[in-house]
């Protein structure tokens, strides 16, 4: 199967081989996506190289049904938004592809999941239903194997115990949370954990608190926590993959996701190392939707493929939608 050797890339040719292998599967099996690449003058035999390949504004799964498989939806994952907002929906037809994603994506940055107990703090996405990151998190309390391990939602000095208990113990522990969430945990507690306990935010407000740019929350993160580092992970509801950091906002992506970034004023042109512009993905979990995905984010991509996040466009619609009103 091709995403059997998706999950088995291991350098830049074979994800340079499978990337071409998905834009062709997508562009016969999606139509959506092959109407927008037509508009752009761009077909299947064009593309010779993962350079060639157009990206998807991310706008479309809030307009689309992006499928790539004729196979039966067997979850359909929705991004959180207020009234009247519309959401994004990401059509799943295979649940192992997404698990498969997740799960060696965290063993390739952190290892055996049941070396850690996972205490998770999402109370915005778990008020909800649809969320993929809970459908993440709740597999990983699950593999995790350890009695301690679950959801804190409406339990706040039963997590600060279980904290305190798992510093004391010295074990590896992964405190998972939005990030209000996480302030409004060490605003009212003191905690002195160590670096034995992985602090990962998830990013995001939700409206709780006002914004923040990331180097005041994470240095706000580490002295009530008092820890040297605060982890993140990058994903989003139409993505598949995760990215994640290990500290100062520097994301590196699992073998088979990589990101680059293209000019803001004229969203076909991509740009060069260290230069500012819109997110671009490529994630070969996503081969049954779209893995060609251009994102709202704002960011640079340095020299080793690692990237950052510095924002988002100021206006939600990202310019290029307008090709599909026909």
């Amino acid at each position: 199967m091709l995403s059997d050797s998706i999950f088995s890339i291991q350098n830049d040719a074979d994800f340079e081989r499978l990337a071409l292998r998905v834009f062709n599967h997508q562009y016969i099996h999606n139509i959506i996506y092959q109407r927008f690449c037509n508009l752009l003058g761009v077909t299947k035999s064009s593309v010779k190289r993962s350079r060639d390949i157009p990206y998807l504004p991310i706008e479309f799964f809030k307009q689309e049904k992006i499928l790539s498989s004729n196979s039966l939806v067997k979850q359909i994952f929705t991004s959180s938004g207020t009234t009247g907002i519309t959401t994004s929906k990401h059509y799943v037809t295979d649940l192992t592809v997404y698990e498969e994603s997740f799960k060696k994506g965290f063993y390739h940055f952190y290892g055996d999941i049941t070396q850690y107990t996972v205490l998770a703090l999402l109370p915005s996405y778990l008020e909800r239903e649809g969320s993929s990151l809970v459908y993440m998190v709740d597999r990983l309390i699950k593999d995790s194997e350890s009695p301690d391990s679950g959801f804190y939602l409406n339990e706040v000095e039963k997590l600060i115990d279980m904290l305190q208990e798992l510093t004391k113990l010295g074990k590896k522990t992964l405190l998972i949370g939005v990030s209000f969430a996480l302030l409004d945990l060490i605003e009212q507690n003191d905690l002195k954990l160590n670096d034995n306990t992985i602090v990962m935010e998830t990013g995001g407000m939700k409206g709780r608190r006002k914004e923040m740019i990331r180097e005041e929350l994470h240095q706000i993160l580490k002295s009530g926590f008092d820890v040297s580092q605060i982890h993140s992970e990058y994903g989003m509801t139409e993505l598949l993959s995760q990215a994640y950091s290990k500290g100062n906002g520097i994301f590196y992506c699992p073998p088979w996701m990589k990101v680059s970034v293209r000019d803001t004023e004229d969203p076909l042109s991509s740009l060069s190392i260290q230069k500012t512009g819109g997110i671009n993905i490529i994630d070969l979990a996503n081969i049954n939707s779209c893995a060609f995905i251009a994102t709202q984010d704002l960011g640079k991509v340095y020299e080793d493929g690692s990237f950052e996040i510095l924002g988002r466009f100021d206006h939600s619609d990202i310019r290029g939608c307008n090709l599909m009103a026909l």
